[in-house]
């Protein structure tokens, strides 16, 4: 086991790595269960509660986002675009459905 404190486990273990995940997988978790409990949307004239939540959770998380950087990457370069490109893929994984589903 690594025990480097400026690894890549040792990185995605801090909040500021961790919160912007979290952010995202809610965020998603807030598309996909009415998805499945009710079928695909239908579109509407208001947006709802849903979408709301949705956005500001993907706006909420690029301060935490910004602070991960420009803590991270001048120590450790390399996790840190490690833990960059996972929080990138959850982030696209949070839209993905959006615009297949052209909420």
């Amino acid at each position: 086991m690594n025990r480097d404190p400026r690894s890549f486990g040792a990185i995605i273990r801090h909040p500021s790595a961790l919160i912007p995940l979290a952010m995202s997988l809610i965020a998603l978790a807030l598309l996909l269960v009415p998805m499945a409990i009710y079928g695909p949307p239908v579109r509407e004239p208001d947006e709802g509660a849903l979408a709301h939540l949705w956005q500001i959770l993907m706006a909420g998380q690029l301060p935490v986002l910004a602070f991960f950087a420009i803590r991270w990457l001048p120590r450790a370069p390399r996790p840190a675009l490690g833990v960059l490109a996972l929080q990138a893929g959850a982030v696209l994984a949070s839209m993905a459905p959006v615009f297949y589903f052209n909420l």
